[in-house]
């Protein structure tokens, strides 16, 4: 927004009288001008939204209309149907839900879309204005509302990951504390089952202090319940993807099996709102990030943008494919061909990329995964 003389206003965030300027002004179909009381000059009209706009947001310190989280529904039941936007930031989909069926039409966008329509300053007023404004932008991205049953999903997914790491760091400081003692085990599975007869013998030798024993007990004893919590958990995630169509068909595709299948049906809430599997990719970060200007394209390295823990299931998911295409490199020549020019690596992305895409297409029209015939040798 700019002055008569186009130079920048200065702008502290609406007072409790404009939040009250606000619905009544978008219901009028007033500019956004009009709305912060006259104080600016601008042609640009506010775009047609239903009755009013709310900007579910925290609101200023004081202000009249400040609602505590207890109140929000009883708040929204006495207003008319109206367009509701707030950051797809945490417990969002649940307050998109609950009003949702109070008649209301909800929008949630991603926060770091939101940012660039803050002007000045960092408080609620503003990222609230900013909020409502970026409602309204037709080039806006919303995040779809996801259901109960999806972060029911989601959150088995999150459970099973922050266990693993949990494992992990058990498994790193046994391995810290014992080779302090100059005892070592080999890494990987074998080690671990190395490790503990080492502090079983260990302790039967009387090579361990009794108070280090009692300490390295109590970490194996977490560790061991650690590993039956994660199976608990796995087993869930399996009766999911029984249940799941869609995660049986995603099962079919080379480098996606049941955790894959079901985190993506789970985060991936309408494949349909993406126009193509280049679209999904470059969602999840598969794409390179663009360094570009005057004409000139400079690709870097991939944007890392979108889900990390998606995005991260499927490189893993690619290097497995590539450990197979090492041993069979008759089976899959394209991968083959790519690992001759690039670093593995790189392969993997790429083949996270085109998986992406497979994965896309898998959703959107409803058919399983088909290998690609190999060419037969001359």
């Amino acid at each position: 927004m700019t002055g008569a003389d186009d130079d920048p206003v200065p702008w502290s965030g609406p007072t409790s009288k404009q939040w009250a300027g606000l619905l009544q002004a978008t219901a009028e179909g007033l500019t956004l001008a009009e709305f912060h009381g006259g104080s600016y000059k601008t042609s640009e009209p506010a775009p047609p939204v239903p009755a009013w706009t709310i900007v579910a947001e925290r609101l200023p310190a004081g202000a009249d209309e400040a609602v505590r989280r207890g109140q929000v529904l009883a708040f929204f039941k006495k207003v008319p149907p109206c367009l509701v936007g707030m950051e797809a930031c945490a417990t969002a989909h649940h307050w998109a839900r609950e009003l949702t069926q109070l008649g209301h039409t909800v929008k949630l966008m991603p926060p770091s879309y939101v940012k660039a329509y803050v002007r000045r300053g960092k408080n609620d007023a503003a990222d609230a204005a900013a909020i409502c404004e970026a409602v309204t932008r037709p080039s806006m991205r919303f995040v779809p509302v996801k259901t109960v049953e999806q972060q029911v999903a989601l959150m088995l997914h999150r459970s099973r990951d922050l266990l693993i790491r949990q494992r992990t760091q058990l498994i790193n400081a046994l391995r810290a504390h014992l080779a302090e003692l100059g005892l070592v085990a080999a890494v990987g599975a074998d080690g671990l089952k190395s490790l503990m007869d080492i502090i079983r013998e260990a302790g039967k030798s009387g090579r361990l202090p009794k108070r280090m024993l009692g300490a390295l007990n109590a970490l194996v004893a977490q560790l061991a319940a650690l590993g039956n919590q994660i199976v608990t958990l796995e087993r869930s995630i399996q009766a999911q993807h029984r249940a799941s169509e869609p995660s049986r068909r995603l099962e079919t595709v080379p480098g996606i099996g049941v955790i894959g299948a079901t985190a993506i049906v789970a985060t991936v809430t309408d494949p349909k709102a993406f126009k193509s599997g280049r679209e999904l990719a470059a969602w999840i970060g598969l794409v390179p990030r663009q360094y570009s200007t005057g004409g000139k394209q400079k690709l870097g390295g991939i944007s890392k943008q979108g889900d990390k823990y998606l995005r991260r299931l499927l490189i893993v998911g690619a290097t497995s494919v590539i450990q197979q295409a090492r041993r069979h490199p008759d089976k899959h020549p394209w991968i083959i061909k790519l690992l001759g020019k690039l670093p593995a690596k790189k392969v993997a992305v790429a083949l996270a990329n085109k998986t992406a895409r497979i994965a896309w297409a898998i959703l959107t029209k409803g058919e399983t995964y088909r290998a690609p015939a190999i060419a037969a040798a001359p």
